[in-house]
């Protein structure tokens, strides 16, 4: 199974009278969305189901992917670990599954998955983490891990 992490891009700060949900990308953000959008696009398979937090700097990011994705109330910014795993129907979902949050969740969700430890590693805003499960032995690596800022 193909889980890839994606962290939304630069989010502008929060304004008064508006929601952390409401929060939208910054110009830069919105290049940082579509660069990595670009990159993930030549190797996504074309069943991978998209689940996106329903915060509003997530869903811009998601759709710069231009493909259809859900949004599930379970990722948003509070969102713990389990939640994650449960939306992604990790480790026995047929299909791959790009989820598009935040921090430090996603980072505590690589952290426990790959080396068993309750840390919150750095994911760069706008970044993915890959990370492919073999069905054979069960065996989790690191697929690619990729920066819109080096792309």
């Amino acid at each position: 199974m193909d889980l890839i992490l994606w962290r939304h891009a630069e989010a502008e700060a929060e304004r008064e009278g508006e929601t952390d949900l409401d929060r939208d990308l910054t110009t830069k953000g919105t290049r940082q969305a579509k660069r990595m959008a670009h990159w993930l696009n030549q190797r996504l398979a074309a069943s991978t189901k998209v689940l996106v937090s329903p915060a509003l700097r997530t869903r811009s990011t998601a759709q710069a992917l231009g493909r259809k994705f859900r949004v599930m109330p379970t990722l948003g910014p509070d969102a713990g670990i389990d939640d994650l795993l449960l939306a992604a129907r990790w480790p026995s979902s047929a299909v791959p599954v790009l989820l598009v949050g935040h921090q430090p969740t996603l980072g505590l969700l690589a952290a426990h998955l790959l080396a068993q430890v309750d840390q919150p590693w750095a994911i760069k805003k706008g970044g993915v983490w890959w990370l492919r499960q073999r069905d054979d032995s069960g065996e989790l690596f690191v697929q690619a891990v990729q920066s819109p800022d080096s792309l």
